[in-house]
């Protein structure tokens, strides 16, 4: 049996805290993989149309869901549902990366409701 192999492009979008490839995405879900830098952390947010589960790759990822801190190694995941409020931060001098999975229909960047952020966004 004879395989294909097919090529392809991921883009890399930096943030002030990192960056994020979006690997794929396809109507009703949006799969991107995320790299937070040493001391850095993602605003604490919402979304009103889409639900996220994160999966810890690489490092040692602390995760706020609603009133929960997690402190999460890789192998480790959360749901974090539509409206609830969430950060992923990293505490450490190495690397932190996760595989999120976004399901909802609408996707955007846009639909994030920033509550607090380090970066001056709103």
């Amino acid at each position: 049996m004879q395989t294909s192999t097919r090529t392809v492009s991921i883009e890399r979008t930096e943030r002030p805290w990192g960056w994020y490839e979006t690997m794929f995405e396809a109507p009703g879900h949006k799969m991107k993989r995320i790299g937070v830098h040493p001391g850095q952390q993602l605003s604490l947010q919402l979304h009103h149309q889409r639900a996220e589960h994160w999966v810890v790759v690489v490092g040692t990822a602390i995760v706020t869901v609603g009133d929960k801190v997690l402190e999460m190694t890789p192998g480790q995941h959360v749901d974090i549902a539509i409206g609830e409020v969430h950060r992923l931060a990293n505490k450490t001098t190495g690397p932190v990366e996760i595989m999120e999975v976004q399901f909802g229909d609408y996707l955007g960047e846009d639909d994030i409701v920033r509550l607090q952020d380090d970066y001056g966004r709103n």
